[in-house]
């Protein structure tokens, strides 16, 4: 299965989900077939191609970047169980802390947030499609 077919099935699939209309639904199918051969899905190719490379590359700093990446946000969503224990127990400390972790969230740069967003959903799409290939489990 080529690195289209990957990308192109899935899709199709989830449009005859999300598209009840049956003339719609043949609409968006013909635009994704017209993608096929486009400039755009070649982009998505080489994007895809780079993600691929950086999570089986043999050096454990490059294939685990991303990963650890989305550990340390778990991390920091994950602190909110103990902050409502503690706004229990001392709700002017926990405002305190509260306020602290705002002002330090919202002087990091925003582009953070971007980079974040776009690791995360190309991890998941390389560990999705390394699964469909029966590469990973």
């Amino acid at each position: 299965m080529s690195l289209l077919e990957g990308i192109i099935g899935p899709i199709a699939n989830l449009i005859d989900k999300i598209i009840p209309d049956p003339k719609a639904r043949d609409a968006a199918k013909l635009e994704l077939i017209k993608l096929q051969g486009s400039q755009d899905m070649d982009a998505l190719r080489t994007q895809l191609s780079a993600v691929l490379a950086e999570a089986q590359s043999a050096d454990p700093w490059t294939s685990r970047a991303r990963p650890s990446f989305l550990y340390v946000i778990y991390v920091i969503l994950l602190w909110s169980i103990p902050m409502g224990l503690i706004a229990a127990v001392a709700p002017d400390k926990a405002a305190n802390i509260a306020l602290g972790m705002n002002a330090y969230l919202n002087g990091l740069p925003e582009p953070l947030y971007a980079l974040f967003g776009t690791g995360y959903l190309g991890y998941t799409a390389a560990r999705q499609w390394g699964k469909s290939r029966g590469t990973e489990k």
